[in-house]
């Protein structure tokens, strides 16, 4: 048994396993440099990246070198630059020298007609001729003054008076048709309002002769006329019908 040792052996022995140990940790350390990955040495050499390099970023080393290398290479020669005008020119033709202009005047059938100095009416000039406008029809048509081809009798118009007819006249517009005639007659205005006279002018209108209004020499059939019957009473205290004038 180990107890059974005395102890200088023991104190020996366990010197003996402290020297031991220590030996032992001595030689791995002695020996771990051994094992240990070589550090790799730093290259001081100069290493050159030989890369092909656009003609746009050549350096100012290259072109320099490109120099030297032709020193009697002749300069490269820029083209012009284009400009185009700001505004394209147009040729203009030159002028056609003016043709010696005709002593007679081109005129058409008509401005012959017109220009015939027989046929303007005498004593004045075209217009001297012309109807008298007096207002505006019952759709805004020209209403001309109406003249009397054959002025109508106190028989044609008397037929039509109402009993008791005062003083007074009666107006009436009316349409002209060929053969001096009138046609779709309306009534104006009549005075005194209320006497009838008016509607005793529409009436006789169809026995009436009136010729149609003129202008320029010539007569226009179909246009509007203006009529006026004025009444006057006489001594037996019947109203005699006489032409008036252009009123109102």
């Amino acid at each position: 048994m180990p107890y059974e040792r005395s102890p200088l052996r023991r104190r020996a022995s366990g010197l003996g396993l402290a020297f031991g140990v220590n030996l032992a940790l001595l030689f791995m350390l002695l020996t771990l440099n051994r094992f240990a990955p070589e550090a790799r040495k730093v290259s001081r050499a100069l290493v050159v990246d030989l890369m092909p390099e656009s003609h746009s970023a050549e350096s100012p080393t290259k072109a320099a070198a490109k120099a030297v290398e032709h020193p009697h290479a002749k300069p490269r020669i820029k083209p012009p630059p284009i400009v185009l005008p700001a505004k394209p020119t147009i040729a203009v033709p030159p002028p056609v020298p003016p043709s010696k202009s005709s002593p007679w005047v081109e005129m058409s059938k008509d401005e012959m007609a017109a220009s015939d100095i027989g046929s303007l009416p005498k004593g004045g000039s075209a217009s001297d001729g012309d109807s008298q406008v007096v207002g505006t029809g019952p759709h805004g048509e020209t209403l001309y003054a109406a003249e009397w081809a054959r002025h109508p009798t106190d028989a044609e118009l008397s037929g039509y008076l109402p009993p008791n007819a005062p003083d007074g006249y009666g107006i009436i517009a009316c349409k002209t048709i060929p053969d001096d005639r009138v046609d779709d007659c309306i009534e104006l205005d009549q005075e005194p309002h209320g006497s009838h006279l008016a509607s005793a002018v529409r009436q006789a209108a169809w026995q009436f002769r009136i010729r149609p209004p003129r202008k320029n020499g010539r007569p226009l059939v179909g246009t509007w006329v203006k009529i006026l019957i004025e009444y006057d009473r006489i001594d037996s205290g019947d109203a005699e019908p006489t032409l008036g004038g252009n009123r109102g």
